[in-house]
């Protein structure tokens, strides 16, 4: 069961212990997002893996917080944080900028001696295959009209000025972390690789996430499900089920 872990737990929420667990899921957040998106993901896989989720400064509960603009600086945090979490298999999910986080996570992990179980990406392209992209120097017109094409935010949400004022930070500044972003070559990973994508995501091709495979010695799989970016929140069923069997297929 995660219990107290003292600092850790500024970075960590577990919406459902389970005491026992025989695997442990870690969510990434994509940019903007905050540890509540991933609460229907936990409640639906709470047995038999407990669901760890991840809290990026300046949002929610860590709103007074500064945010982190470094991913790679971000990624060394969440390193730390989990350590102590990896006391049974562990498989990392990423979503977006989450994707890209999870992997470098990942690539700490291995380097450790303490490898992932599995290593899910969704929603992004390959590390080293990123196209220059500048949405965190954008105007707020222009961040907002960005959020709302990819429909990761509720448009209520983003019309409410005052809440806009709490949540445009964190996703100026996740995006930053995100877009300035440079992999670094080196090893490639030997946990398998799994690469989820929306068959309409204006974000990254099918065959973008098909080159996932490049960076694992490790099985690799390609799952492609109907929608755009945040195919997850339209229509989770397909996704979580495939979670579901991949879990399963470690315990």
């Amino acid at each position: 069961m995660a219990g107290n872990h003292g600092p850790t737990d500024t970075w960590i929420r577990c919406f459902h212990p389970l005491p026992g667990a025989r695997i442990r899921v870690v969510c990434f957040p994509h940019a903007g997002g905050s540890a509540s998106y991933y609460h229907p993901v936990s409640r639906a896989l709470s047995d038999p893996a407990e669901v760890l989720v991840l809290q990026y400064p300046g949002r929610q509960d860590r709103r007074t917080e500064p945010c982190i603009e470094d991913l790679d600086e971000l990624a060394d945090a969440i390193t730390t944080a989990l350590c102590g979490r990896l006391d049974v298999p562990t498989l990392l999910l990423g979503h977006s900028m989450g994707a890209a986080l999870a992997f470098e996570v990942a690539r700490r992990l291995e380097a450790a001696g303490t490898a992932p179980s599995a290593l899910m990406v969704s929603g992004r392209r390959p590390p080293g295959q990123l196209v220059p992209e500048s949405v965190h120097t954008s105007t707020e017109a222009q961040l907002i009209a960005h959020v709302r094409k990819l429909n990761g935010t509720d448009a209520d949400v983003l019309a409410d000025p005052d809440i806009r004022s709490m949540v445009l930070p964190a996703i100026r500044s996740d995006y930053k972390a995100a877009e300035t972003y440079r992999y670094r070559p080196g090893p490639a990973l030997t946990c398998p690789v799994v690469a989820l994508t929306g068959d309409n995501d204006p974000q990254v091709s099918v065959a973008e996430a098909a080159r996932w495979e490049e960076y694992t010695t490790g099985e690799f799989s390609l799952e492609v499900f109907e929608g755009g970016h945040f195919f997850f929140m339209t229509a989770p069923d397909k996704p979580l089920a495939l979670l579901a069997e991949r879990i399963a297929a470690q315990t």
